[in-house]
């Protein structure tokens, strides 16, 4: 079986992608596009793409192309901690508090900005296309003094030493991964007995109190929402679509009927997919 994953190679989707498929071939792509439609050409049989970060939110391409685009289904989370750790090559473990720059992608060293402030006040901050890029680079220059930003993959990845474990400022920053697939899955992580159903729903024209009516079908029924969020339909300006994730829990059905009493009210709805929910631990050692 292949699976494409958002790359490169020692990145939180990578780790995410082989904990939950570690027999499988993983194929990289360049960007959450790329990655979705290889799934829609049936290039790969099963994509692996983050959708929700808990200090940046949605990942709205992915939600947009899950809308727009793709016709495949989820059909799991993954829920992955993200642990930052500074990280240098053995020759400077050291040396590693005079590092004269610290490489990484944008929202690692963002996501540090305490312990940088902190520890290594003043040293140059350089950006790099993603964490695991940054962790390359530290490896192939042994005489710089030079520490990278990424997670534990990119060090076992990359014969780096980390001199820092878990430097980022909020120790629950985790983000979300949806797993693609026309098939059902195996996933080679615990699972977490929570299910639940992704809809999207646009409401009602021209109906006094539409949101309410909608959320009102999901509340009588006791269908907890973990999350609902709004995006642009792109076709006219206020026109919108809305993302509801339910805690559907093996009431598929209820599910059924409130999106029909939904179709009812003038509404119109999709499941994007029911689905079981995973964690990948964090691994630091």
């Amino acid at each position: 079986m292949k699976v494409g994953y958002l790359g490169p190679v020692a990145t939180f989707t990578h780790s995410a992608a082989v904990s939950a498929f570690p027999d499988e071939e993983a194929i990289a792509y360049a960007s959450i596009p790329d990655c979705i439609m290889a799934i829609e050409k049936g290039k790969v049989d099963v994509a692996v793409v983050p959708i929700e970060n808990t200090l940046e939110g949605t990942v709205n391409i992915t939600l947009d192309y899950l809308y727009h685009i793709s016709s495949v289904p989820i059909v799991a989370e993954i829920v992955v901690p993200i642990a930052q750790h500074i990280m240098v090559h053995p020759n400077n473990k050291a040396t590693w508090q005079s590092v004269q720059k610290v490489m990484s992608h944008p929202q690692a060293i963002a996501q540090c900005h305490t312990f940088l402030q902190t520890e290594l006040y003043g040293v140059e901050r350089e950006t790099t296309p993603s964490t695991a890029y940054a962790a390359e680079w530290v490896s192939n220059h042994p005489s710089e003094l030079v520490a990278a930003i990424a997670p534990y993959m990119a060090a076992e990845q990359y014969g780096l030493m980390i001199v820092k474990e878990n430097a980022q400022d909020i120790e629950l920053n985790q983000t979300r991964f949806v797993v693609l697939s026309r098939n059902p899955v195996n996933i080679a992580l615990p699972d977490r007995a929570e299910e639940k159903t992704s809809v999207s729903v646009i409401l009602p024209n021209n109906m006094p109190g539409a949101l309410h009516k909608v959320l009102a079908t999901f509340a009588w029924r006791n269908i907890d929402m973990s999350k609902i969020e709004s995006r642009p339909l792109k076709t006219s300006l206020g026109e919108y679509f809305f993302l509801i994730d339910l805690l559907s829990d093996g009431e598929t059905q209820l599910v059924q009927n409130a999106l029909e009493e939904i179709a009812l009210l003038g509404g119109k709805t999709r499941e994007l997919g029911t689905y079981h929910v995973y964690r990948l631990p964090v691994k630091v050692k």
